[in-house]
């Protein structure tokens, strides 16, 4: 009876990751920085299935691993709640309307430049998440950087992510400062965080680990020539294992991988990259375009390949290192390097808050209006994001 209720418990719980993540992966526009925002609003401030500091550990994690950082953040939140199974979910839930919207494209895809009537659209939806990431840099920068030490560091992060916009750059910001935190905070005394309900097994992790292993160095040498499915999985699993920072930073892997004359063609590859920033959710669900439109044929299983494969890697290393990262970050060592981390993190956020949030989305006094009229609207009057997407998204579409 009990086993029964507890594996109706775990259904449910991943019936609920799922519907969660499907309803933000529905209105979550304007990239990585602004996910965090929003998965910042849902689950700390909202649902409570994780504290603030549970959140930024989570944040910190990511950010140390390849792929892109928010769909790891979500996984890992999922995982929080209902185990593996849970993480699998989430990543479904939050990747599916934004893949099915650009396998559609890829469908038809020559009729995508079509979009550029709802630019006015998509202008108000981006200052509406200029406000939505400004509030979670406010809430987290009180929370992780309560002393001179760390708001310096924060501050220092964010200059150099600003003047050396590179991955490297944002690898040696979290070493750097995991290092200075322990300096920093090695003696100090911290609270003990308590262990995660769904830490995960070591033999899961362990077959988790030799897969990404394997999905490196075995899968090419087996889909050598393949000019399938198998082919394309392999092309996109490499651009997923390999890339620090999502995005951005994935494109031109991706178009070393896919772009020639028998994959896909420039033009697709610009048209695929433009639709999926216009669309909410992960970026990286620029792949099932790029499958679909591969050889010049749609091809849904090429689709599929491609938008697996280039998340795989992610699913894969977050199943690998979570049972050990919820152990390993109880200790007051390590707790002190977090506090460096952390600090960075914030300085990371606020890096990217300013490029490209900040400037990909204000061009005028008018834009910087209507931030402010959202921020009043979100965090003083308390209006629900459901409600803010089509109203911004309404504004945008009348006033530009």
């Amino acid at each position: 009876m009990m086993k029964n209720t507890m594996a109706g418990t775990r259904t449910g719980n991943c019936a609920e990751v799922f519907w969660r993540f499907f309803v933000l992966g529905l209105y979550a526009f304007g990239g990585p920085t602004a996910h965090l925002g929003y998965f910042h609003k849902e689950f700390v401030d909202k649902r409570r299935w994780l504290s603030e500091q549970d959140y930024a550990d989570t944040v910190a994690l990511c950010q140390m691993l390849p792929g892109p950082a928010s769909s790891q953040v979500g996984m890992s939140i999922g995982f929080e709640r209902a185990g593996v199974v849970g993480a699998f979910a989430a990543f479904i839930g939050f990747t599916l309307p934004s893949a099915l919207v650009m396998i559609l494209l890829a469908l038809g895809y020559e009729q995508i430049a079509g979009l550029s009537a709802a630019m006015g659209v998509l202008q108000g939806v981006k200052l509406f998440a200029v406000a939505v990431v400004a509030d979670a840099l406010i809430k987290m920068g009180k929370s992780l950087c309560p002393d001179r030490p760390r708001i310096t560091l924060a501050l220092i992060s964010a200059g150099f992510m600003l003047l050396l916009p590179h991955v490297f750059t944002q690898v040696g910001i979290v070493l750097g400062a995991g290092v200075i935190g322990y300096a920093v905070y090695r003696n100090e005394t911290v609270d003990q965080v308590s262990f995660s309900h769904n830490v995960g097994g070591k033999k899961t992790a362990l077959v988790a680990g030799v897969l990404f292993l394997a999905g490196l160095f075995v899968l090419p040498v087996v889909a050598a020539g393949s000019e399938g499915a198998l082919g394309i999985f392999d092309s996109f699993y490499r651009a997923g294992a390999l890339v620090f920072g999502g995005g951005h930073v994935v494109l031109p892997m991706l178009q070393a991988e896919v772009v020639h004359a028998a994959g896909v063609s420039p033009e697709a590859f610009i048209v695929g990259y433009s639709a999926a920033q216009a669309v909410p959710g992960p970026m990286f669900t620029l792949a099932p375009f790029l499958g679909g439109t591969y050889g010049g044929t749609f091809s849904l299983s090429y689709a599929l390949a491609a938008l697996f494969g280039i998340f795989a890697p992610s699913f894969l290393l977050l199943t690998a290192a979570w049972p050990f990262w919820t152990r390993l970050k109880n200790m007051p060592k390590l707790r002190a390097a977090i506090h460096g981390i952390n600090a960075a993190v914030v300085g990371l956020l606020l890096a990217a808050f300013y490029n490209p949030v900040v400037t990909f989305a204000i061009q005028d006094a008018q834009d910087v209006a209507l931030v402010l009229l959202a921020y009043l609207l979100m965090v003083t009057w308390k209006l629900p994001i459901a409600l803010m997407v089509p109203l911004f998204a309404g504004i945008g579409f009348f006033l530009y």
